[in-house]
């Protein structure tokens, strides 16, 4: 799982568009910065430092108060963490932020044939869709590596439990 998002493998197209970019580049804007970290830490509920490690690694910019402060943040355990429960949904990011797909298309090629709807999420795109946009998933592109509302779900009820335990 981390290798794949390391990679821009994960099956979701503006996570991995933008972390082709921080591995071609050694920048990502601080938009991107904050939809690959929501999907490392809430989708994939992967602790924080590891998605912080490899921003120091990898980003020309890297600054260590910022990036631990920021990785906090979006992973709702830093001291300014509010509201600790948001997860950045990757689809309406995208719709928001890259409503042309112009990013996506760049730095994730194989998918460009699919129209601005339906780039960002082929995985839920009908086999002739794909069949037509020439696109094999799990050949072509990665399969998403998890399902963005079931996994979105799954922290929220993580994030309750936390809370009850008092």
């Amino acid at each position: 799982m981390i290798k794949a998002w390391q990679q821009g493998q994960t099956g979701v197209p503006i996570v991995d568009a933008a972390m082709r970019c921080l591995w071609h580049t050694g920048w990502m804007h601080n938009r991107n910065r904050m939809i690959v970290a929501s999907f490392l830490c809430k989708n994939l509920r992967v602790h924080w430092r590891v998605g912080a490690d490899w921003f120091m690694d990898t980003l020309v910019d890297a600054d260590l108060a910022s990036n631990t402060a920021g990785w906090q943040w979006v992973a709702g355990t830093g001291a300014d963490a509010a509201p600790y429960f948001r997860i950045f949904n990757p689809v309406l990011q995208t719709e928001k932020f890259d409503p042309n797909a112009d990013f996506i298309r760049r730095w994730v090629p194989e998918i460009a044939a699919l129209n601005n709807k339906q780039i960002s999420q082929p995985d839920i795109l009908p086999a002739q869709t794909l069949d037509q946009a020439g696109i094999v998933l799990g050949r072509d592109y990665p399969r998403a590596i998890v399902d963005i509302k079931e996994s979105r779900k799954a922290a929220l009820a993580a994030f309750e439990q936390i809370k009850n335990r008092n």
